[in-house]
């Protein structure tokens, strides 16, 4: 199917902004075919913030945790300086509270800040720390940055694979397996302290929203090196308390379920609608235990579903009318 067929069609399914913004639409291989449903609302203005759930927590000799409302960053300091991880969500004004709590504390400046990943709620006002700090990441974080016109510095240091950083005697190593979660999230790793930093890796039982931009193959592959990663006792997640090792063997766990739950059914010739109903019941026999099984397991389902349909190819091709009729109706895609 050409470009500009596909533009159409995902125009006349959108019909306005509004729509947009409070649906989601799946990009499926070189056509789009989508499923919409309705998505809780995470609309940052609506969002409310609690202040007295800022802190800061000391994790070993250097490391520190801090942050508020269930997300974290983390800064590790040093004689030389101070290394800032991630910042936190726009509206949270967490990000300016810890500026000033390092400059009120400590008589060293920030002299680097690490991001982990683009996604503005984990990088949000990073910028407020580049009169003394340079920013670091992944080289493939810098397009996102710029193209989605992110609220956060621009690192002027950035890496392929792996990288070391020395500061103040301390040893850090930023880790790169691959898209995961998104194609430039990295892993900081501070051996001599046994502390991993891992945003958004160490989930545990805790479901992502969906799958929108995560490469679920090498993330599966990825939670099996962090698991046996050496050198590490304490592990930092983006969300929720601290952890260890064993958080990534129970988002393996989820993850490879549900992709194996999911192919098979496709590949039995199931609809997406079928799909939905039965990998529902079976996940919440084995996994309904998990945080976010009642919000975010159909978006899960779907967006596992969105990858999949690119990850293989049926028996049967799919024509043209019967990718039109999927994107009005996606009872009708076909995918045996």
């Amino acid at each position: 199917m050409g470009a500009d067929l596909a533009r159409s069609l995902l125009g006349r399914l959108l019909k306005s902004e509004a729509e947009i913004v409070r649906r989601m639409t799946l990009v499926l291989g070189g056509i789009f075919a989508a499923t919409v449903f309705d998505l809780p609302s995470l609309d940052a203005q609506e969002r409310v913030f609690r202040s007295e759930t800022r802190s800061i927590e000391q994790i070993s000799e250097h490391v520190y945790r801090w942050g508020s409302d269930n997300q974290y960053g983390a800064f590790i300091l040093t004689d030389e300086g101070i290394i800032v991880v991630d910042g936190h969500y726009c509206g949270s004004g967490t990000t300016q509270w810890l500026k000033s709590e390092l400059d009120n504390r400590y008589d060293v400046p920030v002299r680097y800040v690490i991001l982990s990943h683009d996604h503005q709620d984990h990088n949000c006002h990073t910028g407020i720390f580049s009169d003394t700090a340079v920013g670091i990441g992944h080289v493939n974080i810098v397009p996102h940055l710029m193209g989605e016109h992110r609220n956060s510095i621009i690192p002027s240091i950035t890496f392929e694979e792996e990288m070391d950083l020395r500061l103040g005697g301390v040893d850090l190593r930023l880790l790169y397996f691959g898209p995961t979660h998104s194609d430039n999230l990295i892993q900081i790793h501070i051996p001599e302290e046994r502390v991993l930093i891992a945003v958004d890796s160490a989930k545990g039982r805790n479901l992502f929203p969906d799958f929108r931009d995560m490469d679920v193959n090498n993330q599966l592959k990825v939670m099996r090196i962090l698991a046996n990663l050496e050198d590490v006792d304490v592990v930092l997640p983006g969300h929720g308390p601290v952890t260890n090792q064993d958080a990534f063997l129970d988002y393996y766990d989820y993850l490879l379920a549900l992709k194996e739950n999911i192919l098979g059914h496709m590949r039995d010739g199931r609809t997406l609608q079928e799909i939905k109903t039965l990998t529902d019941a079976s996940m919440r026999e084995s996994f309904g235990d998990y945080n976010g099984i009642d919000l975010f397991l159909e978006h899960n389902i779907v967006t596992m579903w969105d990858f999949l349909y690119r990850y293989r190819e049926p028996n049967e091709r799919i024509t043209q009318e019967e990718a039109t009729a999927c994107i009005e109706d996606s009872r009708q895609c076909r995918v045996n």
